[in-house]
Order: structure tokens, then C-alpha cells, then sequence
């Protein structure tokens, strides 16, 4: 018998390494395909989208907030790698009833560094993801200082207005940067109001490609009430997929800094 704890503290027991796994999280999901695990996984949700390959082939199991619990039920799963923030309580407190889950708490990098050694183990991938974890321990410690000492704020919705605060991953990986986070002394993701944008002075405004899609349209807005401020349409998946997506960080940042210096 396997036995693993995972990052809420649950006890599962295994009676061998899974072979038929759902994952409802796109970030391990993708993470999941680059430890090698292209057979094992079978379910994934509709907005797991890398890879591309799994995306167009993998049986889907729903939104990761609208699981469907009958199809993940067919597909008689050995383990489902689910996330505390990103699906329901509710589906996962059912899902516990019937099949081992695994649930991952990510707030901050070393999280996800603990997150993928966690799942390379709980998978029998322990060298792919010691291998992983290295080349990303050295990306992280040779990051180009592209927000070193800027006051940031990191939008991920509008109608109202919402800011990745402290306590988010996000936030985490800004810190990383070097960039001061204006709404830091805030918590997760905070409506927050034109007058507390224009007080809060940053002087880089970036505008997330999810959860809301903004487009160049919505930076006017901004630039209205900060107008010394460089707005900014930023890959959100690069900023808070905190799975193996984390190896792409360097390459676009330093794609940033040419730009920003232009």
C-alpha cells in the first residue's frame, strides 16, 4: 500500500502507483504531461488546453468549477489532482467520497516547487520532476529585473476592477521580480474602485489574459486615471500557471524587457 499526503493535509492510500487519472486543474494537468504521464491521465476539463494534443483527444470532465461528476464517475479514475482554489468544495468533498483526490493549496512559488516534487512522487515521477524543479530553480535565481522596484498592479477582471493582492500566487511571483505590489496590503483578489487605483500611484499597470480577456481597448480606462502609468496586456498563463508553465517565465520576460525598453 502507497500511502501521501497531500497539500490540505488529506491521507490517501493507494494500492499502486495510479494509471487512470483525472485532472481537474489545467496547470497540473499540463504539468502532468510533462512528467510523461500521456497514457495515465484520461480526463481533463475543457479548459486545460496545453497541451494542444490533449486538449483535442483527452476525454473532458467539465469547467473546473462546473465538474461533471457522472462522466468523471464513468471514467472510474484511480486518482483525480484536484486545487482547493480553482474547484468547488463542494465537487471535491463528493468526489473524496468516491475515489482518492489529491488537492494542492498554491500561494506561493515554493508551493508550486512543493506541489510538483509532491505529484512527481505521488505519479512515480520523481526524476522528471527533480529535473523540472532544477531547471526551474535556475530560471529563478537568473530572472531579468524587468519590474525590479516598480509599483505594480496585476488586473484579472473588470466590471468591477480586480487586482491579484497578497496571498495569491501571483503576488508571490511578482515578489520574485522585484516588483512592489500597490494592492499587497490587500487580500486574494480584491474589488477595488477608481479612487483606489488612482491613489495607489503605480507606475506599471498589467492587464491579465485570464480570467478576463482584456484587449488594448480596456487599457484607455486606465490610462485615464493613472496617466503617467505604462500599461501593460500580459500572458496571464505565464503569471499564475504555477505548474510546469513556470519554465516559459524567463524566455518571456526577457521578451518584455526588449519591449519595455523600446
Amino acid at each position: 500500500m502507497l500511502h501521501f499526503t497531500d497539500m490540505m493535509g488529506h491521507q490517501l492510500s493507494l494500492g499502486k502507483y495510479p494509471v487512470r487519472i483525472v485532472s481537474v486543474v489545467p496547470s497540473q494537468t499540463e504539468l502532468l504531461f510533462d512528467l510523461g504521464l500521456d497514457e495515465e491521465v484520461i480526463g481533463i476539463t475543457k479548459f486545460c488546453v496545453h497541451p494542444e494534443k490533449w486538449f483535442r483527444t483527452k476525454k473532458r470532465v467539465g469547467g473546473t468549477k462546473t465538474l461533471n461528476i457522472d462522466t468523471i464517475s464513468a471514467l472510474q479514475p484511480d486518482l483525480i489532482i484536484a486545487n482547493k482554489e480553482e474547484n468547488t468544495q463542494a465537487d471535491i468533498e463528493l468526489l473524496q467520497q468516491r475515489f482518492p483526490v489529491w488537492l494542492s493549496d498554491i500561494r506561493t512559488v515554493d508551493d508550486a516547487f512543493r506541489m510538483i516534487t509532491a505529484i512527481g512522487t505521488l505519479v512515480n515521477k520523481e526524476r522528471e520532476a527533480d529535473e523540472l524543479l532544477s531547471l526551474l530553480r535556475s530560471d529563478f535565481s537568473t530572472l531579468p529585473p524587468v519590474f525590479k522596484d516598480k509599483k505594480v498592479a496585476y488586473f484579472i477582471w473588470k466590471d468591477p476592477w480586480m487586482v491579484a493582492a497578497d496571498q495569491t500566487f501571483v503576488d508571490s511571483v511578482l515578489r520574485h521580480l522585484g516588483a512592489e505590489n500597490v494592492f499587497g496590503s490587500l487580500t486574494r483578489y480584491p474589488e477595488v474602485t477608481p479612487a483606489l487605483i488612482r491613489d495607489s500611484k503605480a507606475d506599471l499597470l498589467l492587464l491579465s489574459s485570464e480570467p478576463f480577456p482584456f484587449r488594448e481597448k480596456h487599457t484607455e480606462e486606465l490610462r485615464q486615471l493613472l496617466p503617467d502609468a505604462r500599461v501593460m496586456l500580459v500572458d496571464g498563463e505565464v503569471f499564475s500557471w504555477y505548474g510546469s508553465r513556470l519554465r516559459h517565465l524567463k524566455s518571456y520576460l526577457l521578451e518584455l524587457e526588449k519591449y519595455m525598453s523600446r
